[in-house]
């Protein structure tokens, strides 16, 4: 029945300010901008390495999300980076707080935690 992954959608406060995190920060590549005038809201499609997309949406003051780590609903969005030490200094070397990176203790894999403008939590996680 599935054939793949196509996109996550994500809601944004500050849409100048998330687009610039999405694309000049994490280096995402911008397949279309769109602004929709009847909802008074813009629409950024960008495309993830490998495949996949993440739609980011900016609507006239979105409510926030009263969310804690193991709350139901979306945990966290997951990045594959070839060296996740390099990848966390370069966020940080751009004022990004990023947790310690850990070991994943299922899959000896190194991993680590920072968010978005909003607050996503995002993680860099070593393929």
């Amino acid at each position: 029945m599935l054939t793949g992954f196509h996109h996550v959608a994500v809601i944004c406060g500050d849409y100048a300010r998330s687009k610039a995190f999405y694309t000049e920060l994490l280096g995402l590549e911008i397949i279309a901008e769109t602004y929709r005038e009847a909802r008074d809201s813009w629409k950024l499609d960008l495309a993830l390495p490998g495949g996949g997309q993440i739609e980011l949406f900016s609507f006239p003051n979105p409510p926030d999300r009263i969310s804690h780590p193991e709350a139901k609903g979306l945990r966290h969005l997951a990045f594959s980076v070839a060296d996740v030490e390099n990848a966390a200094h370069r966020l940080e070397a751009q004022g990004v707080a990023v947790e310690p990176i850990r070991t994943d203790e299922l899959t000896g894999k190194r991993f680590t935690f920072f968010a978005d403008p909003d607050g996503l939590p995002l993680e860099l996680y070593e393929s």
